[in-house]
């Protein structure tokens, strides 16, 4: 087998020899939950006719052989090539790289929207997550969009590239660019900085007013942490509200070997829970059964 035909491989079959299956299919897509990092609501996209998949979390997509690069951490081409014939059991002559990789697919979001976050089915989204319209509406927006002439809306959350994590009951993905976002509590510089994965989290930390007088920094990827050790340089404390999973432990690790003691592990308040919204629900739940 050579390189052309590692690339025919049909991205569902590799995905299933890894052991991961689609949630839904709707058409020529199939919709898995991200096969190499964890989430609970699908945002990993197969289109069966193209051969090509995007994850809407990372803002990333591509052909089989991105894919392996994903799975690895790996632009090495010969270790994705072998990692893709390993999983097929197939062996591999001619290792040559080609001369041309496709770029990556791109979601196309046609006639975007943004408006206040008024009343609404995504307010009682918010609300099934407990986290309360005066809350979200200081942070988010509503986003108005397109795909294929088909308009949808979405809870939008911007980052500092410009773009919005956008997110409904049905949907969680990115308009580009994917970037952080940092969201200041004063004009003047503040001594911590909170550190959140997504933001829900953070609209969870401000609903159980644990943020207090410090900067808040959401990663809105595990992806970007390169991208938010830019942003904390001048921060002396670093409290990190990251999900108790081994992406979250190892993104803990990259911001500790960066600033040591500067940085505390604040996990430790939901411990037992994925993360802190996880949480907020269950804490939420516990008081209104005492009442």
């Amino acid at each position: 087998m050579n390189i052309d035909e590692l690339r025919k491989i049909p991205l569902a079959d590799f995905l299933a020899r890894l052991g991961h299956e689609p949630v839904r299919r709707s058409g020529n897509e199939l919709w898995y939950l991200a096969p190499y990092r964890g989430e609970r609501t699908p945002s990993f996209r197969v289109n069966v006719a193209k051969q090509l998949w995007y994850d809407f979390g990372l803002g990333k997509g591509g052909d089989i052989f991105t894919l392996a690069c994903e799975f690895l951490q790996s632009d090495d081409f010969m270790a994705q090539a072998r990692f893709i014939a390993e999983a097929a059991n197939m062996t591999v002559a001619g290792w040559e790289k080609p001369t041309y990789l496709p770029k990556p697919a791109e979601p196309v979001f046609e006639d975007v929207e943004v408006a206040p976050l008024l009343s609404s089915p995504l307010t009682e989204y918010l609300a099934e997550r407990c986290i309360p319209y005066a809350t979200a509406s200081r942070h988010c927006c509503r986003l108005n969009y397109g795909v294929r002439g088909k308009r949808y809306f979405a809870i939008g959350f911007p980052n500092m590239a410009g773009g919005y994590e956008a997110r409904s009951r049905f949907f969680k993905g990115c308009i580009p660019p994917k970037d952080v976002s940092l969201v200041k509590a004063r004009e003047i510089p503040a001594g911590e900085c909170l550190v959140f994965e997504g933001f829900m989290d953070f609209l969870s930390a401000e609903t159980l007013q644990v943020t207090g007088n410090a900067d808040c920094l959401v990663l809105n990827s595990v992806a970007n942490v390169k991208k938010a050790v830019e942003l904390l340089d001048g921060y002396g404390r670093i409290g990190c509200f990251l999900d108790r999973d081994e992406a979250g432990q190892r993104t803990l690790a990259t911001l500790t070997g960066q600033y040591g003691e500067r940085v505390t592990d604040r996990s430790v308040l939901y411990d037992g829970c994925k993360d802190l919204n996880e949480y907020l629900q269950q804490t939420t739940k516990k008081e209104k059964t005492t009442i």
